[in-house]
């Protein structure tokens, strides 16, 4: 055995094994199978050069010749195959030129078997002193030269253009898995060359044969696999394993033939001990100097990579120390778009209550993303379920080589949000919130070790994410809670100030009534008619502050029943008392004259069961929020004629009453009704922002109080109706509240 041979058998392994893996993973399959085909072809090279390199007689290796053109005709073809479909060419002309090169592959298989050597390959002589060469300066056959110019020359050159003009118009991984083809297409085609170049009587021996067992690895890489290396890193590393390796391999056998008639001077017919033993310690030392090589190189070539991951790294550590959410979100696309310097970076966050996926932050250059995502969306769903970061490029090669709709779907998400990547924050099973970025400025494309810091990145995110938000919704609650204790605070003070107000409108409706009693006891006929008009005006004047006196006393006597909660306990009330003591007390509020109130029921209905001072403080908060539904109403939507209308009905139902309170105000929009009755959850727009206690409290008078029901409707731009049932009195007398 000798080198070309040692290297013909490398060939032959190594092919053999990227069929298997190309056709085991290739996510492409008619790209796989092409590429299976064009490694058949470069095993049947190695076949027949293991063959030719080993014959010891002409005749034998010439067979092997013919058998090893057999790959050398249609390598060429098939890449060009492989080509055509990786670039989908579409073109008539290109599919024609496809049929014709194996229409022309196959008359030249023909002539290569044809008894007449003479017509195509020629002659063998030995060479090297190793084995039988095919040389074609014997016969020099015009028609072999004709074929050598115009597959290995014309028609790669045509196949390398096509590949180039693909390269300048694309970007991201198809771009990337481009430069892997030309790199691994230069190094594979140095193979062939280097034994041409012997073939047509250079000198030189055909060391490149070994190209031929190297560059299908890296282009069966970029078939299987749409996550790529960095291009630098492929080229360094198959340099350094074309090196380390040659010179592992190619050394001993190199000092075997120089000085082969030394070894067997000394050690005779075990001269080849030597060789194989340097062999076995250089092939032993070669993976650790490999990989110390490999490792210095790329602490070079990836120094800037690696200082932004450890900024990122960083930067993940110490996130969690920010409570401030939106300061947080916005740190972290800073840092991302600074570091790894990328177009666009953007954070969408997870809301309980739509159950959506919210823009929260946006650093662009221009780029407007789309606002919201629904959970229903095929991008939440494919992040949920795979838990991995989404690459754009990945997704659109899948939906051009699958019919599967789901990859159409998601590369469609990916473009509302301008994705170059997407990368999730998990927190346990929960998708919190997801991190989208653009392309990287240098055009690079992010590479696994990219990703994994991402990922990184994104796990403590999601933590720090949700540290901010019970921080702030707890700073909320605290206010909230204020809020309703300074409004406790003004209830428990009601009775002081009701009493010194009272007594001054009690001492001002005295001074009011003397002085009007003192004027009608006073003869004022012998007086000029101007101080009789004067008189009279003062007159109606003091009635005036009687009336308001009288009007001052009910408004605070409403104060004083609104805040306090009743000591009675539930008692036979009617509907009518209720509507009636809140139409006291929200007079104040509500500019009644504005809108319709409809009561619209029997006046003959049984009692029901209450506190009036609780369903009074319930129906105040009805009609307060239809009132502030129906302005924003009036002023947003601007309809000429629309005026606001409460509607009250009512009608007995079994044990129970049902009453319905109903009103055309702006209504509620889908995603707020289930949270109507939350605590601190407020629909309100106007100035009287509400503290979103009221219907939470009116939910339980009504149903823990008087173990009643309540239910809500609304519809958004319509109206809104509360659904209450409430017990009946039996026989006018007090129940008992509960069983």
């Amino acid at each position: 055995m000798n080198l070309f041979s040692f290297s013909s058998l490398i060939v032959i392994i190594s092919s053999l094994i990227l069929i298997v893996l190309v056709l085991i993973k290739g996510k492409d399959k008619r790209l796989s199978y092409v590429w299976a085909l064009f490694c058949f072809f470069i095993a049947l090279w190695g076949v027949g050069g293991f063959g030719f390199s080993t014959a010891k007689l002409p005749d034998k290796a010439f067979f092997w010749w013919q058998i090893a053109h057999i790959g050398i005709i249609f390598t060429p073809v098939v890449y060009y195959h492989f080509v055509y479909a990786f670039l989908k060419l579409k073109q008539r002309y290109a599919k024609l030129l496809l049929i014709l090169a194996y229409t022309i592959g196959i008359a030249f298989t023909v002539i290569n078997f044809l008894p007449r050597h003479d017509l195509f390959l020629g002659d063998v002589r030995f060479s090297f002193n190793e084995f039988y060469l095919h040389y074609w300066p014997i016969k020099k056959n015009i028609l072999y030269l004709v074929f050598y110019i115009f597959f290995y020359w014309i028609f790669l050159t045509y196949s390398f253009a096509l590949l180039i003009l693909q390269f300048i118009h694309s970007k991201g991984v198809v771009r990337n898995q481009i430069k892997y083809f030309i790199l691994a297409s230069v190094i594979g085609w140095l193979g062939p060359h280097g034994v041409y170049s012997s073939v047509f009587g250079s000198p030189m021996y055909p060391f490149s044969n070994i190209f031929l067992a190297i560059y299908p690895f890296i282009i069966t890489y970029a078939v299987i696999k749409y996550r790529l290396l960095d291009i630098r890193l492929a080229i360094t590393r198959a340099g350094l394993f074309i090196a380390v390796y040659t010179l592992v391999l190619g050394f001993p056998f190199a000092l075997a033939g120089y000085y082969r008639n030394w070894f067997e001077t000394k050690l005779a017919a075990n001269w080849w001990i030597l060789p194989m033993v340097l062999m076995a310690a250089l092939a032993t030392i070669g993976p650790f100097f490999y990989i110390f090589l490999q490792r210095r190189t790329e602490e070079r070539l990836l120094r800037e990579q690696k200082r932004y991951q450890d900024t990122l790294k960083h930067a993940a550590i110490g996130m969690t120390r920010i409570r401030n959410l939106r300061k947080l979100l916005s740190l972290i696309a800073h840092i991302i778009t600074k570091t790894v310097r990328i177009r666009f970076a953007a954070i969408y966050l997870h809301s309980e209550e739509n159950n959506e996926y919210a823009l929260q932050v946006n650093r662009s250059r221009g780029e407007q993303p789309a606002r919201t995502l629904t959970a229903d969306h095929t991008l939440i769903t494919w992040l949920i379920t795979k838990k991995q970061p989404v690459v754009y490029e990945e997704v659109k090669r899948q939906m051009q080589d699958s019919n599967d709709a789901t990859f159409k779907l998601l590369e469609q998400d990916l473009r509302k949000i301008n994705a170059a990547v997407v990368i999730p924050c998990f927190l346990e099973n929960k998708l919190t919130a997801f991190v989208v970025l653009g392309d990287k400025l240098s055009g690079q494309i992010y590479t696994p070790e990219d990703l994994n810091v991402f990922q990184i990145l994104a796990s403590q995110a999601a933590l720090a994410i949700e540290n901010a938000q019970f921080y702030e919704e707890a700073k909320e609650m605290q206010a909230q809670i204020a809020q309703a204790e300074k409004m406790a605070t003004v209830g428990t003070m009601a009775d002081g100030l009701s009493h010194q107000i009272n007594n001054r409108f009690y001492a001002l409706s005295l001074i009011a009534g003397d002085s009007i009693d003192t004027i009608k006891l006073t003869d004022t006929s012998k007086c000029s008619p101007e101080i009789q008009e004067m008189i009279k005006q003062i007159n109606a004047a003091l009635e005036r502050i009687q009336s308001n006196v009288m009007q001052g006393g009910e408004v605070v006597k409403g104060i004083l029943k609104y805040t306090r909660k009743g000591d009675e306990g539930l008692e036979p009330l009617t509907l009518d008392q209720v509507i009636d003591g809140t139409i006291t007390m929200v007079q104040y509020k509500v500019k009644l004259q504005e809108i319709d109130l409809v009561r619209n029921y029997p006046q003959d209905l049984p009692k029901i069961k209450g506190n009036l001072v609780q369903l009074e403080e319930a129906f105040f908060n009805f009609i307060d929020n239809a009132y502030d539904s129906m302005v924003e109403r009036r002023t947003t939507l601007k309809e000429p004629g629309y005026r606001g209308k409460i509607t009250v009905t009512a009608r007995p139902k079994e044990k129970m009453m049902e009453i319905i309170v109903q009103d055309n105000g702006m209504g509620v929009k889908s995603e707020d009704i289930k949270k109507l009755f939350t605590p601190f959850f407020t629909t309100k727009v106007s100035s009287r922002k509400g503290t979103g206690l009221g219907l939470y409290v009116i939910k339980n008078i009504i149903t823990e109080t008087h173990q009643g029901k309540i239910n809500f409707e609304s519809e958004h731009k319509v109206g809104t109706r509360f659904i209450l049932e409430l017990p009946l009195a039996v026989n006018g007398n007090t129940a008992a509240a509960s069983q």
